[in-house]
C-alpha cells in the first residue's frame, strides 16, 4: 500500500468526506456526488488543498510570521490549545471581540457584567488559521480587509462570499477527528521549518561571524551555572536601527513597569521616594514620565507606563499623577503583604543578607505580577501586541528606555536581563577585555534594579504560581548587561541629590541632561555624612549647591556648613572634629584640599 492511499484512508477514517447537505454550485469542484442529501467530498481534492495550506504555513514559519488560531466550537479548544503550545505560539483569543482587527484607528471599550476591558489594536497578523468558519465569525471579512491570508476549513454549507475571502481553503467536514488530524498536520510543519532553521542559523554563522558569535553566546547562556551570570558588556550591543519606522515598531512592543513601594523614610521623606523633588520642582517621578513621553513623542510610539503602588505610596503617587493627565499611564495597588515584602528585599539588600540569585532577581516579583494579573490590566497588553516589560524597581532617572537592549533582546530571544554593575572585587578579578562577554559569579555583580522580561516568560511564570515556584527559582540562569555609568542615576542618598541639583545635570524639557564640560564619563564620588542623612538637614546646610564639574570626590563628616558660589575640584575632604564647626565661605574655591578645622581654610593642604 502506498504513502498516498494510507492518507487518503485516514482522511476517510475522520469522515472528512461526509459534507452537511448539497453542495452550492462553487463547492462542486471538491465534490464526487451526494448520497441521503449530503455531499461526498473528494478525499483527493481534500489532500491537495492539505499540502498547499501546509507549504503556505511552513514558508511563513520559515519567515518568522505571526499566527492566530481561531476557532469557534468549544469541542476544539483542546486540540487548539496542545498544539499552540507545542508549537510555541500564544493561543490569542482576542478575535472573539469583534473589531479586533480594524479598531486601529478608533479604540472599543467592551463592558461585561464584572469588568471593562479597553481593547486597542493588536499588530496585525501574516496568517489567519479558521478551524471552523462560522457564518456569523467576523474575523474573515476582518482579515479579507486587512488583506491578510486566510487558511480556513470549508464545506458544503458556506456561502459564497464567505468562500471567496478563504485564500487557501481546505474542504472537509469539522469533525473532531479531522480538526485533530489537521492540527497535527501543522505541529509536524512548525517543528519541521523549525529544525530547518535552527540548522540553517548554524550553518551560516560558520561563514558569518557576526551570527557566530551570536549563537556561541545563547549557548554560553544555556550552559552558565546557577550561581554565576553571563555578563555582555554595552558596548557589545547592535546598534539600533537609524530608520524611524523601525524603531517605533520596535518600542511599540514595551511596557514600562514602574515599582512605587519605596519610602522616603531612610531620607528624612515622609511621603514615597518617587514622590521627592530632585530639581526645578520636579520630582523622580515627574522625570521618568517626562522621559517616556519624549520617547513617544520622538518617535511616534505608544509606551504605557505602569504604576505599581504599595496602599502607603498611592496616594502620594497619584497626587504627582494629577500633573500628567490625558497621558498612557496607569496604576494599581498592592497588597499589604507585598508592601512589606519589598520592605524586607530592601533591607536585607542593604545588610547583605539576600542570596546572589535574589540581588538579581527579587523574590516578589511572582506577586507582582500576580498583582497585574488580577487588576485586569495584563490581557489589555497582550491584545494590544506587547512583548517585553522594562521593570524599574528604583528610583533611576537616567534615560531607561534603551531601544538598543529592547532590540538586542528580541532579535536573540532572550526571555529576561538584568542590568548590572561590577564590584570592585569582579572588577578586580576580571582579567577579559571589557569588549568581551563573560560568564561572572553573581556575588561579583550587583543589579541596578532594572530588569527586562519578556511577555511569555511572565506568563509562564504566572502558570507556575500554583506550584510554589519563587522567582528567584525561575529564573535560574541569568543573562546580564554590564551598563554604563550614563545609564544609572540612583536616588537613594542625599549624596545623590547632591549630584543631580548641581551645575553636573540640567533639566531640558523636563529630562535630565549631562553637562558636556565634564571630561571623566563617571560622576563624582561624593559621602556625605549622617548630618547630611535628612533631606531637611541637607538643605539647610547647602545655602547653594557647589559646582562640581571638575570634582572626582568628595567626603564631608561632622558639623559642616556651605556658602553660597562654592566650588570643589579634584579630591575633596571636610572632616570636623567633634564639637566643631565648619563654615565653607561664599565663593570659595577647594581644589585637592583636606579640612580638618575652620583655620585650614585659609591655607592650602594638598592630598
Amino acid at each position: 500500500m502506498t504513502i498516498h492511499s494510507v492518507v487518503i484512508q485516514k482522511l476517510l477514517s475522520t469522515n472528512a468526506h461526509l459534507g452537511r447537505r448539497v453542495a452550492a454550485h462553487h463547492f462542486k469542484i471538491y465534490s464526487i456526488g451526494s448520497r441521503n442529501g449530503m455531499t461526498i467530498i473528494d478525499s483527493e481534492k481534500t489532500l491537495i488543498c492539505l499540502r498547499n495550506a501546509c507549504s503556505f504555513i511552513g514558508e511563513l514559519v520559515r519567515q518568522r510570521a505571526r499566527f492566530i488560531f481561531v476557532n469557534t466550537n468549544t469541542l476544539f479548544d483542546e486540540i487548539i490549545d496542545q498544539m499552540t503550545e507545542t508549537i510555541g505560539c500564544r493561543n490569542d483569543t482576542s478575535w472573539r471581540l469583534g473589531g479586533f482587527l480594524t479598531n486601529s484607528s478608533s479604540p472599543r471599550k467592551f463592558r461585561g457584567r464584572n469588568k471593562k476591558l479597553n481593547l486597542t489594536a493588536i499588530q496585525p497578523p501574516d496568517c489567519v488559521v479558521i478551524f471552523d468558519t462560522e457564518r456569523k465569525s467576523s474575523v474573515i471579512q476582518e482579515a479579507a480587509k486587512l488583506q491578510i491570508p486566510i487558511v480556513g476549513l470549508v464545506d458544503s454549507s458556506m456561502p459564497l462570499d464567505i468562500y471567496k475571502k478563504i485564500t487557501y481553503p481546505v474542504p472537509a467536514k469539522d469533525s473532531v477527528q479531522f480538526v485533530y488530524l489537521f492540527c497535527n498536520l501543522i505541529t509536524k510543519t512548525f517543528l519541521y521549518e523549525q529544525r530547518r532553521l535552527n540548522a540553517a542559523l548554524g550553518a551560516s554563522a560558520i561563514a558569518k561571524p557576526e551570527i557566530r558569535e551570536e549563537v556561541e553566546q545563547l549557548d554560553k547562556i544555556k550552559i552558565v551555572g546557577k550561581d554565576k551570570s553571563y555578563v555582555l558588556p554595552y558596548e557589545r550591543l547592535e546598534p539600533a536601527s537609524e530608520d524611524a519606522t523601525e524603531t517605533k515598531q520596535l518600542l511599540d512592543k514595551l511596557v514600562v513597569l514602574k515599582f512605587n513601594g519605596t519610602l522616603g523614610s531612610d531620607m528624612g521623606f515622609s511621603g514615597p521616594k518617587s514622590a521627592l523633588e530632585v530639581c526645578n520642582g520636579l520630582t523622580c517621578l515627574d522625570l521618568v514620565v517626562n522621559h517616556i513621553e519624549s520617547i513617544n513623542s520622538k518617535y511616534g510610539c505608544n509606551i504605557p507606563l505602569l504604576m505599581m503602588n504599595t496602599p502607603s505610596t498611592h496616594d502620594g503617587i497619584m497626587k504627582v499623577l494629577e500633573k500628567h493627565p490625558n497621558k498612557n499611564i496607569h496604576a494599581f495597588t498592592q497588597s499589604q503583604r507585598q508592601q512589606e515584602n519589598i520592605e524586607d528585599m530592601s533591607e536585607s539588600r542593604i545588610l547583605n543578607k539576600t542570596s546572589a540569585q535574589e540581588k538579581l532577581y527579587p523574590s516578589n516579583l511572582l506577586e507582582v505580577f500576580l498583582s497585574l494579573n488580577r487588576s485586569g490590566k495584563l490581557e489589555p497588553l497582550i491584545s494590544q501586541g506587547k512583548e517585553y516589560f522594562l521593570l524599574l524597581q528604583s528610583e533611576n532617572l537616567a534615560e531607561v528606555v534603551d531601544p538598543k537592549i529592547l532590540n538586542h533582546l528580541i532579535k536573540n530571544s532572550i526571555e529576561h536581563c538584568v542590568e548590572v554593575m561590577p564590584t570592585t572585587s569582579g572588577t578586580e578579578e576580571t582579567s577579559l577585555p571589557p569588549q568581551e562577554g563573560r560568564i561572572q559569579s553573581k556575588e561579583h555583580v550587583k543589579s541596578i534594579n532594572t530588569m527586562w522580561m519578556s511577555m511569555s516568560c511572565v506568563e509562564r511564570l504566572l502558570q507556575r504560581s500554583d506550584l510554589g515556584f519563587t522567582s528567584s527559582k525561575f529564573f535560574d540562569r541569568a543573562f546580564a548587561i554590564d551598563t554604563p555609568w550614563s545609564r544609572y542615576l540612583p536616588v537613594e542618598r542625599t549624596s545623590d541629590l547632591l549630584i543631580l541639583q548641581s551645575d553636573l545635570y540640567t533639566s531640558v524639557e523636563g529630562t535630565l541632561v549631562r553637562n558636556a564640560a565634564r571630561a571623566n564619563p563617571k560622576d563624582p564620588s561624593i559621602e556625605l555624612g549622617s548630618e547630611f542623612g535628612n533631606v531637611d538637614d541637607f538643605r539647610s546646610r547647602f545655602k547653594s549647591i557647589p559646582s562640581i564639574i571638575e570634582l572626582d570626590s568628595l567626603k564631608v563628616t561632622g558639623d559642616v556648613w556651605f556658602g553660597t558660589g562654592i566650588t570643589l575640584k579634584g579630591k575633596v575632604s571636610i572632616a570636623a572634629r567633634p564639637g566643631m564647626k565648619i563654615v565653607i565661605p561664599d565663593g570659595m574655591e577647594l581644589k585637592n584640599r583636606i579640612i580638618t578645622s575652620q583655620s585650614d581654610i585659609g591655607g592650602p593642604s594638598s592630598l
